[in-house]
């Protein structure tokens, strides 16, 4: 997939309909994120040694409304995502971590929701992940070129 990748009407409401079921366990979804993100990737863990994990749980909560309620309109979130996947290069990300990232989210996701998550809810899911990873990694291979 790469960032032209199209997502399906039917699938932005599947997403927006499962993420409206996560907004109120928000930080207990975003506690379970994390945890598993360590314990599956401990390399990457020391990332985030200097962080206040309360308020990155936030910033990731917020980061994802932003994206799911822009899914309709794509685009208008285009040039924040590649700012964002830009400045994480100085966090040390890799293109690799996208995946790990990604696959961590749909766990969080197929965990938090139980029964009410579904085979065609993640597959949305991970279709909306790789736009953003795609656009993301685009802005990290941006700052690689201005840096050469």
């Amino acid at each position: 997939m790469n960032s032209k990748t199209v997502i399906t009407a039917a699938q932005i409401d599947l997403i927006k309909e499962s993420w409206g079921k996560v907004i109120p366990i928000a930080d207990t979804a975003a506690k379970l994120f994390y945890e598993r993100l360590f314990a599956t990737n401990p390399q990457i863990a020391p990332m985030f040694d200097a962080v206040a994990l309360p308020a990155q749980r936030l910033k990731l909560v917020k980061a994802i409304n932003m994206v799911v309620m822009s899914l309709g309109n794509f685009e208008t979130v285009v040039p924040i995502l590649r700012n964002l996947g830009y400045h994480h290069v100085f966090y040390g990300v890799k293109e690799w971590h996208y995946g790990q990232v990604g696959a961590t989210l749909l766990w969080t996701l197929d965990t938090g929701l139980g029964k009410e998550w579904s085979d065609e809810a993640a597959m949305a899911w991970a279709i909306a992940y790789q736009m953003i990873a795609d656009v993301m990694i685009e802005g990290a291979r941006q700052h690689s070129r201005s840096a050469a």
